[in-house]
């Protein structure tokens, strides 16, 4: 699946807000704009978590049920991404009933984190980041997931840590883990 939605909304555009509090205010119109331009990329995170493309599907509906059920209460539209990706993961981790494999994934790691330490956006080769959505399947699922929300569907450390409540320390260690991963597979030399 694209790392975009086909939607015309730009969940991160400054106008998107005013979409999100007319369907938070009840228009359906707008609730469906916003929900169509989270299905594609929520699917993709779900499907990554499970592995499973029925058990996905399931997940990605309840998660959009429980989004469009609650959109009233989120009070700060610029946070709707973040908001939707903790939503979804939590449905997928429930779906999948991966509660122990998830808690064993997210055990810290010995790694290096001398790039985690770094400025905030470390710049990467272009060919590796083209090649991730086929390789990432072999990481741990919490570096896996990490390393899709941030190259794949462009989310801020801050969003990837707000979406899975962990510290940003947290993602980019994991982040960190997950690139040097990738590299030792693909034979590239560590920077």
């Amino acid at each position: 699946m694209p790392a975009r939605s086909t939607t015309d909304l730009d969940l991160r555009s400054p106008a998107s807000r005013i979409i999100i509090g007319r369907a938070q205010l009840g228009d359906l119109e707008a609730l469906d704009r916003i929900l169509r331009a989270l299905q594609e990329p929520l699917y993709a995170h779900v499907r990554a978590i499970l592995r499973d493309d029925d058990i996905a599907h399931d997940a990605l509906q309840d998660a959009l049920l429980t989004i469009a059920r609650k959109l009233s209460q989120l009070q700060e539209p610029a946070w709707l991404r973040a908001w939707a990706y903790r939503i979804a993961t939590r449905e997928a981790v429930r779906h999948g009933r991966l509660a122990k494999r998830w808690v064993s994934d997210t055990e810290p790691h010995a790694i290096d984190t001398r790039e985690a330490d770094g400025p905030d956006e470390p710049r990467y080769d272009r060919e590796l980041i083209e090649q991730l959505p086929t390789l990432v399947d072999r990481l741990p699922a919490a570096s896996q997931a990490i390393v899709r929300m941030h190259y794949l569907q462009e989310m801020t450390y801050v969003e990837i840590a707000e979406a899975l409540e962990i510290s940003v320390g947290t993602v980019k260690s994991r982040l960190a883990y997950g690139l040097q991963a990738l590299r030792k597979r693909l034979g590239v030399p560590a920077t």
